[in-house]
């Protein structure tokens, strides 16, 4: 059992956090779309970012804050405009977001970092920015959490968002997430925006660390539509201010419990995006074991989650195992295929490389239940994949495709 539990406020769940989300004008839509968190106090920052060649001003602008100086006091994040290929101007917009926020903090401009959600190749609106940040810092609150997860999202359908607790040096320690990702989702990394809170006291480098594994085992675990993009961050801030003993050594039971919760928060937030996928009706969860290493498990994993022709067998409530084993073969890890072993659910499809009688009324009637589930509760498709008796073991997330997901895309701009 975990050594946390689940309680209410997300990102102003920490101690020393505010936070506000207000319509500033920047969606069309008029939704909310200026988001603002900040620490009372300068804290610890990590952040992990978008792979791509093609990155947004925002993402260039936060890396290099973070090269120089591995501390901040706010996020702000714009929804509607993802000044990303924008050029020189576009910087600029970055620069000039970051000053007009730093004044209206009375904090430096480098403590502050940026994101930015939207369609690519728009510059922010800079007007309706500019009148938007004094607003957003009075509207800023320790109940604010829930405000900057709305004004956050985009194509999103729900909010997304987590808070956990637990004892460390007798005191409580709390991280808080929320993130925003619905399509353009996969590995390295996806569409998406997380920012987390924590009130634990820890070092720079080990709360680096911290972070980067978290992802690795989360966003980096999860595919919508094989897609990544140009905006995606996570940053997490930690301030110390629960108090505790600075945590300094990474096999310390402190950094070990720490790192966990900080884990399980990043993949909660995770497989809300999967869920979430535009169009989705069902999560997929794909567990693989056997493998020679967890590396090569979570990759297996994250290539049936991504498969569109296994993706598209889910939401035709087929279960066609055959596409399971060909993305399986697929993965670029070396197994031997007369081990492989694959189950929907609890019915077996395929052991030791041969397949199985099976009630295929039965297993399709599986899919169509977990269609019909409650959010969060029983609306996951488990798909378990053994390829061998190693220790490696991975876990990725994905939805199925549905003819909405074309629909959404096809008129995202229009």
């Amino acid at each position: 059992m975990a050594d946390w539990q689940k309680i209410d406020g997300n990102v102003t769940a920490p101690k020393g956090f505010r936070a506000a989300g207000i319509t500033a004008g920047l969606k069309p839509s008029g939704a909310p779309d200026l988001a603002l968190i900040v620490s009372d106090t300068e804290a610890i920052t990590a952040g992990v970012f978008t792979l791509s060649e093609v990155r947004a001003a925002c993402v260039d602008y936060c890396r290099q804050q973070l090269q120089r100086k591995a501390s901040s006091r706010a996020i702000l994040c714009n929804a509607g405009q993802a000044n990303a290929a924008t050029g020189e101007q576009g910087w600029q917009d970055a620069l000039d977001s970051a000053k007009w926020l730093a004044e209206a903090l009375n904090i430096p401009p480098e403590s502050v970092q940026l994101a930015s959600t939207g369609v690519i190749g728009r510059r922010i609106k800079m007007d309706a920015l500019k009148t938007g940040i004094p607003k957003v810092v009075a509207a800023l609150s320790e109940d604010g959490g829930d405000a900057a997860s709305k004004a956050i999202i985009t194509t999103d359908l729900v909010t997304k968002a987590i808070a956990f607790e637990t004892t460390i040096d007798g005191r409580p320690v709390r991280i808080g997430g929320i993130c925003k990702g619905s399509g353009m989702i996969h590995p390295n990394m996806a569409t998406m925006l997380g920012f987390v809170t924590c009130d634990a006291a820890v070092s720079t480098q080990l709360w680096q660390g911290m972070l980067s594994r978290a992802v690795d085992k989360s966003f980096n675990q999860i595919t919508v539509d094989g897609d990544t993009s140009t905006n995606d961050c996570i940053i997490a801030m930690a301030n110390g201010q629960s108090r505790t003993t600075a945590i300094t050594e990474a096999d310390s039971e402190s950094a070990i419990q720490l790192e966990a919760m900080l884990t399980e928060v990043c993949q909660y937030m995770a497989k809300s995006i999967a869920r979430d996928g535009e169009g989705a009706t069902i999560l997929m969860e794909v567990q693989v074991s056997g493998a020679v290493d967890d590396v090569s498990a979570r990759k297996i994993a994250r290539t049936i989650a991504g498969s569109s022709l296994v993706k598209s067998a889910i939401f035709g409530r087929d279960p066609n195992w055959g596409r399971i084993a060909a993305a399986a073969g697929r993965a670029g890890v070396a197994f031997k295929q007369e081990e492989l072993r694959i189950a929907l659910g609890e019915i077996q499809l395929m052991n030791k490389g041969q397949p199985l009688e099976f009630d295929r009324d039965a297993a399709s009637q599986y899919l169509k239940d977990r269609a019909a589930g409650e959010y969060f509760v029983d609306d996951t498709v488990l798909i378990s994949v053994s390829v061998g008796d190693g220790e490696g073991a991975g876990i990725a997330w994905g939805c199925d495709l549905s003819y909405d997901y074309v629909k959404i895309n096809a008129e995202y701009t229009t």
